[in-house]
């Protein structure tokens, strides 16, 4: 892994990158993005990640988060490896939204993470409708 697949980003960094072009990806499952988002990204879940990645622009750089970082952190390595200018944001979407930045839709927050979460997001946009 080149030095380049750990690169790191703080918020402020990618909201810059951001502004100039870069691409914002969201690496987390179907039910996370759902419950909320940073506004502006594209999601790409981490396992659709090898197939799709030809989506991405090879000449703009690309921003990833996740919920934390692990899944993000993988996500910039195997991107960075395959000529991507990759980065990983700093403490995910949790931090974003600790730092009160907005997510998308506007009553968006941040889900947990793993096949339970999924179930009870499920059972929760059930009983909405």
């Amino acid at each position: 892994m080149s030095d380049e697949a750990g690169r790191e980003v703080s918020r402020d960094e990618a909201r810059k990158l951001i502004g100039e072009g870069a691409q914002l990806v969201d690496v987390r499952a179907e039910h996370e993005w759902e419950a909320g988002h940073i506004a502006g990204a594209t999601h790409l879940p981490l396992d659709e990640l090898a197939a799709r990645a030809g989506e991405l622009d090879k000449e703009q750089p690309v921003v990833l988060y996740c919920r934390g970082g692990t899944r993000s952190t993988m996500a910039a390595a195997a991107l960075a490896d395959a000529g991507y200018d990759a980065a990983k944001l700093s403490e995910g979407i949790v931090g974003w939204s600790e730092a009160d930045l907005p997510l998308a839709p506007d009553d968006g927050y941040v889900a947990e993470s793993g096949e339970a979460a999924a179930v009870l997001q499920a059972r929760k946009r059930a009983a909405q409708t």
